[in-house]
């Protein structure tokens, strides 16, 4: 099987470079990916392939069946790019002010278009149906695209048994796979803190509730939540992203504003996150006489990996690259809305390796001079390819 499938991903690896290079040449933001969606679909005429699309306004969902009847496993990649004003040099930057694919989500589609093409040429292995689903609006938290496309029925009729969905990843080499058999990616809420004063002149402190030395008490009480209200050993991060206030330097302003995320892998630990938040927000706001709204997101829950298909990923990718390709990795406490399908569907989030030969040039997600090997794509093909046949066979065997 290897050899049949190395066959055909060497036969489609200069069409799924060519592809990815589309995508990112011609970006779309969280549920704009018309044009994106458009071209999918003719991929997927090309290939001979099914689907069905406007699945929460922009989603398609391609569908193989295999020559024998079976169960049904499903492969996701996500469409949306992100608000950010690409500043690479190579010749298919983005055409597009102010948006860039700098996450990899280009990638994620040409693999799985790859994968697409690869599966049709070996329907004849296949125990079952494999779908193809291009998600949209990943970036938009805290709804964004998987749960309105489970909202809108993008499996009432093909339920998948299994889902699979992977990313590129570059702190990981090309030809290794992150891989864990629980906690992948952590839950990420987000809040907006508003605190109200009485301003005046800086000469007359004792007029006015200051809000800002308000905030700065906050911050730093906050901090304490992770410090010293949790386990030691249980990871999460309490992050005030941005601060704002003040108009001028002998001005006490009467308003400040304080924006941020919580993050972490247990939902038990994130409830106790979230209510000593608003205790002590409250009640430092309450001490220094500030007027306090709160504005808080639940978002993403965590990737949790279930661990059977888990070690399915890990012996996959063995098969395919070799006993040295799925390294021990630490989970990450960036969200995945892929977290939104795993909690409906058992299944595995991975990490597929694209760290640049030159790592001086890499950058990480999110950053406007992101690049990833191109190399890897491939790879991500066939590591899908296998995993869906693998995983349908699996099923198949406990049906006996």
């Amino acid at each position: 099987m290897n050899e049949l499938i190395y066959q055909w991903s060497n036969k489609i690896g200069t069409e799924i470079i060519e592809m990815r290079r589309h995508f990112h040449k011609y970006p779309e933001l969280g549920y704009q990916e018309y044009e994106t969606a458009e071209y999918i679909k003719k991929k997927l005429i090309k290939y001979g392939i099914p689907f069905q699309s406007g699945i929460a306004k922009t989603g398609i969902l391609g569908i193989i069946e295999g020559k024998y009847k079976g169960r049904v496993v499903a492969l996701r990649a996500d469409m949306d790019a992100l608000p950010i004003q690409e500043e690479n040099t190579h010749s298919f930057v983005s055409t597009k002010e102010n948006i860039m694919h700098a996450c990899g989500h280009d990638a994620h589609m040409a693999i799985l278009l790859g994968t697409g093409f690869i599966l049709q040429q070996l329907r004849d292995y296949i125990h079952g149906t494999v779908l193809l689903v291009f998600q949209p609006a990943e970036e938009m938290g805290p709804i964004g695209g998987a749960k309105p496309m489970l909202d809108d029925g993008v499996f009432k009729d093909y339920k998948p048994d299994v889902i699979y969905g992977q990313h590129v990843w570059p702190q990981l080499p090309v030809g290794q796979i992150g891989i864990r058999d629980k906690e992948m990616m952590g839950a990420s809420d987000t809040f907006k803190i508003t605190l109200k004063g009485k301003g005046g002149h800086a000469s007359m402190p004792h007029l006015t509730n200051d809000p800002i030395v308000t905030a700065a008490y906050l911050i730093t009480n906050l901090q304490t939540i992770v410090s010293r209200n949790l386990n030691p050993l249980e990871a999460s991060v309490i992050t005030i992203g941005k601060i704002e206030g003040g108009e001028a330097k002998n001005i006490i302003s009467n308003k400040v504003y304080l924006e941020g995320s919580i993050r972490t892998y247990d939902a038990n630990i994130k409830k106790n996150l979230k209510k000593r938040f608003f205790e002590i927000t409250n009640h430092v706001a309450e001490m220094y006489n500030n007027e306090v709204v709160i504005e808080y997101l639940d978002g993403y829950s965590a990737t949790i990996n279930t661990p059977k298909w888990a070690r399915l990923v890990r012996e996959t990718a063995q098969s395919l690259f070799g006993k040295e390709a799925t390294p021990d990795v630490q989970p990450s406490l960036a969200a995945e809305d892929f977290s939104r399908f795993l909690e409906e569907i058992p299944g595995a989030f991975f990490w597929l390796g694209t760290r640049l030969e030159d790592t001086e040039k890499q950058k990480g997600l999110h950053d406007s001079m992101f690049q990833i090997n191109e190399e890897a794509l491939i790879k991500g093909s066939a590591l899908l390819t296998k995993l869906a046949i693998n995983t349908l066979n699996e099923l198949k065997k406990g049906e006996k």
